[in-house]
Parts: C-alpha cells; structure tokens; sequence
C-alpha cells in the first residue's frame, strides 16, 4: 500500500478536522502508511502559508486550481462553504484525483448530478463527509436491526437541532444566503438522511416543510438584511420499505448544541440514540415478563469496533474528530479497492434528490415521489 498525498482545500473547521484526520490516521489504526500533507490551498497566499505551516503541509497556495491539477497529489479534501463544491470536485476528478467531499454534494441538484457524472466518468472515489455515520453506536444500531432485535422497523423519528442562529440579532453570514442552499434542510437534513441510508436505504416519497423563524438579520455594517434561507425544516416520509417516518430540524432550537435524536419503533421493541450522549444507546425490547421490562443503557466498548482502536477501556468516549479519523481510513480502504463503511457519491446523489424533493414538496404542500434517477425509475 502506497502512502497518499494529500491535497486540502480550506482551513476552516471542517479543514482543520480532515487535516487531523489525515496526521492521525496511521497511528491510531496502524495498518495504513501515513499519508504525506503534500499541499494546501486557501483564499490567498499569506493565509494559505500560515495555515500549512500550523496543520503540517509541505507546500501552499492561493490558488485551489493549481493544488487539483498537481501531478503529486492523489486525494483531495474539499472543506470549502457548499456553494464551492461542484466546481472543485468535478476540477478534482477530472484531473485524476480521489475526492474527500464535505457535504452536502452541492446546494443545487443539477450541481450535484454533474458531479457524479465526473465521478463515474473518472474511475477515482469520490467520498462525502457524514462522519456521523462512522460512530460505532451507529454500527451497533445497524447490527441491533439486522439481528431482528427489535423486530421489524415500522417507524423512524430524527430531530436535529442546534442553537448557533437561534438569536435574531446574530449577524447576517453566508448561511442565511440562498447561494448556500435551502437552510436547515440540506445543512442538517442530509445528516438525518445519511443515518436512513445507512440504516435502512433510501426515502420512497416526502411531504415537508420549511419554515424561517427570523425575516432578516443584522449586517455589520449597519441595517438589517432578508433572510434567503429556512432555517427550520420538518418532513414526513415513506422509507423504501415501507416505513413512516419523521425528520425535524432546526438551526434557531435555544439549548440543543450538537443533538440529533434518533428513535427506531419495531415490532419487538425500540432504540433510543441521541448525539449529544453519542457514546450511548438505549436498547427496549418486549420479552421477558412486563414487571421488568424497560429501556437499558449500551455504552460503547472496545467490543463496538472500531473504538477499540483508540481506547482500551469501556465507557471512556469517542468525539467528533475521532469520527473523522475513522471516516478517513474508510476512505483509504476503499481507494485501495476494498469494501468500506463510507457514502460515495452514488449514494450521495440518493440524499440529494431526497432534499430536493421535500423542497418541492415545501413549495407545492403536496407528496413527492424521490426519483431514483438515470437508469431508475421515479417511485
């Protein structure tokens, strides 16, 4: 196996978390080379230089293009605002290179469509960033399903919800822009929508709804500005299989930090997962005698792989950035061929055309059938 080189476009948050990922990635899993952070690329020079020097990167520039087309990079990390997907990833593909995309894919279907087509048309992996569905309590809820624990699964409840714009006189920035998409539906619902596809497959219809609890926001500079985007978005929906199901989301919820809360109702019981606790499930089900029945609390352990592989001791927690390391070796698994615990673009594009269909669904106040694209048919 060949140690990768990698090429990482934007620092921000989500830029320093790949960049940890990719430093730590060989050392917590230990049967990987250690990649080589060959480049970086930011919105200048200076900028790109300080920031190189800080995460560990060989070289920088301020100019993304030149990062994508250099023969010595192998994988590239997109952790740009989402307006600035597309055009990097297709750039990406096109020039030969894997793609470690943050999600979601695009704030545009037809975007999003494209670059698939780039990445079919390329033969490289084209990888999404839902590292939430690298927990390990996430790869014990699937096993918990797939051994009938819980009997048949016939309904499906996700909230998401976060605080950071629930003050109306919190300055007006890129995520109130309808060039950064619908809102708290693409935002947070692909996150609700990558933890169904992983679960249990794809959304056969939709009804939903979106919502903005604020009508404009303060700019710095004086005077307020329309809020372009929802910030609060609820659908109603039909799984592939047949089961209901509801998604609530929320960027303005006083209170809720980080939480999605995820509840699966079966035929024999029930699981209760919620991400702010997210070194924990709940576990109900329905035999034994009634006088002791009730909900138990699972916490992860070395036997949860891959936690193991970070700590020896039950009950001693994983966090965000541990996700993403996990997410990274995934994504080296499947460069070097082998099966992986990932959402590629084809699957991706599922997620996508479900946004897209509750949007329409916002706008008519009707059902929407998720069309399952080329070589499908709409359900």
């Amino acid at each position: 196996m060949k140690s990768l080189n990698i090429g990482l476009i934007g620092t921000g948050y989500m830029g320093k978390c790949h960049a940890l990922a990719w430093n730590a990635v060989s050392a917590v899993f230990g049967d990987v080379p250690r990649p080589r952070l060959a480049m970086l690329a930011e919105a200048s020079q200076d900028l790109a230089e300080k920031k190189a020097h800080e995460l560990g990167f060989a070289r920088a520039t301020g100019d993304w293009r030149s990062l994508v087309t250099d023969p010595e990079i192998d994988v590239v990390s997109i952790t740009t605002p989402n307006a600035f997907h597309p055009e990097m990833a297709i750039a990406a593909l096109e020039a030969g290179k894997h793609v470690w995309c943050e999600k979601p894919m695009a704030t545009r279907l037809p975007d999003a469509e494209r670059m698939l087509a780039a990445a079919r048309a390329s033969g490289k992996v084209p990888a999404l960033g839902y590292n939430y569905i690298q927990n390990p309590i996430v790869r014990l809820i699937r096993r918990l399903i797939d051994e009938d624990r819980i009997g048949a699964v016939n309904h499906v409840r996700i909230e998401m919800d976060e605080d950071f714009m629930a003050d109306p006189e919190e300055l007006f920035y890129w995520k109130s822009e309808a060039t950064s998409g619908h809102g708290a539906l693409d935002d947070f619902g692909v996150h609700a929508l990558s933890l169904i596809w992983t679960l249990f497959g794809g959304v056969r219809r939709v009804c939903g709804h979106m919502a903005k609890p604020y009508a404009d926001r303060p700019v710095r500079d004086g005077g307020r500005r329309t809020v372009e985007t929802y910030d609060i978005a609820t659908t109603l929906i039909e799984l592939d299989n047949g089961a209901s199901g509801v998604i609530a989301l929320n960027r303005s919820a006083w209170g809720r930090k980080g939480r999605i809360f995820v509840q699966l109702f079966g035929s024999k019981g029930s699981i209760v997962y919620d991400q702010e606790r997210m070194n924990e499930v709940q576990l109900y089900t329905a035999d034994g005698g009634k006088e002791t029945q009730g909900f138990r609390t699972i916490l992860t352990s070395p036997h949860h792989p891959p936690y193991d592989k970070f700590i020896p001791a039950p009950g001693h927690g994983l966090g965000f950035n541990d996700l993403k390391i996990i997410e990274c070796r995934e994504l080296i698994r499947r460069i070097e061929g082998d099966a992986a615990h990932l959402i590629t673009f084809e699957d991706g594009i599922r997620i996508e055309r479900t946004v897209d269909a509750i949007a329409r669904s916002a706008r008519s106040g009707a059902w929407v059938d998720v069309a399952a694209g080329e070589g499908g048919q709409a359900v």
